[in-house]
């Protein structure tokens, strides 16, 4: 290949100014219509660069090709990000300010000062001094998750065209919207994508790789409690909010809560809490790596609402579970190539992988049980959905290497038949 030429500062900074905010209280698909307005530019510069069947459909999702420039019958390699910004943080009005040669120091963010990005609070800095460092301005989020991902993909297409000697089978590439909150893959059309194997590039610190994740569920404990006058309710009145708040008492506290585990260790986690005298509700989510142990937790919490319900004489409970995602290694350890190329990829690159669990869920999870095995590779991105928000350049430009490496190690170990 000849010397890179890589594009992805310059895309990335372009793309942060797009307001692309998903809306978790919308159902339409994107939650928001502004993702659009990206992904037809996306659109239009894969067309320009001569990726001639770039399109988005109805839904808000990207979907282009570039060909097979080899003889050998290579599996089709799919590269996915996502368009989308977390709701968490504002995504308006974003002002990217590029660092160069960082040297260290806090960096103030200029629109507020109170924002301050230092390797205090950010020990993975210290690893970067001397990178081009890129941030916000102080009143916005980024935007690098997962907008440094699509700039590294289009930078991926934009060296893959230009270096027709690389040596590569048919390429993918998928934009979503919506990750964000959680529908990222909801209405993708796997037949239209054709992939056999995927990478997302939705990670963060140079080197790493992961290729599991929690797997998920949804829990809705319900009490049922017995109304009467306030006035004159002795024997008679069983108020499900109070059974509802013993129940939370009884909940551990020093360990299968987010507050007190790592690694990987799961935890039940109380998200919403509703009710009155009649009914009350609480809605966990349980995660766990090994997929088998959602159900004990969600055990646990059925014995602890037992035990709430047997300290109210009259009221009774109700608990409902629902699956949301799996563990993606439970796929790729059926296809063990998909992360021995992409470690390989990352050797070739001068880099040494390392393996890392994800504690959440991504889109590669789902695709992975979609058919399409998707681990997930680095970016850069840091910080995420906050105001201190960073990027390295210089992480983007070797996630794009370790892409070069990958599409030819896939071609390299395909055979000629």
């Amino acid at each position: 290949m000849t010397e890179p030429v890589y594009s992805v500062a310059s895309r990335l900074m372009r793309y942060v100014q797009i307001d692309t905010t998903a809306d978790p209280n919308s159902e339409t698909t994107p939650s928001s219509m502004k993702q659009k307005n990206l992904s037809n530019l996306l659109v239009k510069e894969l067309l320009e660069m001569g990726v001639s069947d770039a399109h988005m459909d109805d839904h808000g999702y990207v979907y282009a090709s570039i060909p097979s420039n080899t003889t050998k019958q290579t599996p089709v390699i799919c590269f996915c990000s996502h368009v989308d910004t977390a709701p968490d943080c504002s995504g308006t009005g974003v002002k990217p300010i590029l660092h160069k040669n960082w040297d260290g120091s806090d960096i103030v963010l200029p629109d507020d000062t109170t924002v301050i990005i230092s390797t205090k609070q950010h020990p993975y800095l210290k690893e970067r001094i001397g990178d081009d460092l890129i941030t916000a301005s102080g009143t916005t989020l980024l935007g690098a998750d997962d907008k440094a991902g699509v700039a590294i993909i289009m930078n991926l297409a934009e060296m893959l065209i230009k270096n027709p000697h690389v040596k590569h089978g048919t390429i993918r590439i998928l934009f979503t919207p919506d990750e964000e909150i959680g529908r990222g893959v909801n209405k993708v059309d796997m037949k239209k994508l054709g992939a056999d194997f995927g990478y997302t590039l939705d990670g963060g610190e140079r080197g790493t790789l992961e290729g599991e994740n929690f797997s998920a569920d949804a829990c809705i404990v319900t009490f049922y409690g017995t109304s009467a006058h306030p006035g004159y309710a002795k024997g008679k009145m069983v108020n499900a909010q109070k059974v509802a708040a013993y129940f939370m008492s009884l909940l551990p506290l020093d360990k299968l809560c987010p507050e007190s585990t790592e690694g990987y260790e799961g935890f039940v986690h109380p998200v919403h809490m509703s009710g009155e005298l009649e009914q009350a509700k609480v809605q966990f989510i349980i995660r766990d790596f090994v997929t088998a142990q959602l159900q004990t937790h969600a055990h646990m919490l059925e014995e602890l609402a037992q035990k709430a319900v047997a300290a109210f004489p009259g009221s009774h409970a109700k608990i409902e579970v629902t699956e949301q995602y799996r563990n993606m290694k439970e796929m790729l350890d059926a296809k063990p190539q998909v992360m021995q190329n992409a470690i390989e990829s990352y050797r070739r690159a001068g880099l040494n992988p390392v393996l890392k669990n994800i504690r959440g869920g991504t889109d590669g999870s789902r695709l992975s049980y979609m058919g399409m095995p998707c681990p997930n590779i680095f970016t850069g991105e840091m910080a995420i959905h906050s105001k201190q928000e960073y990027v390295s350049v210089q992480d983007m430009q070797k996630a794009v290497d370790v892409c070069i490496e990958l599409v030819q190690v896939w071609e390299q170990q395909s055979s000629n038949e």
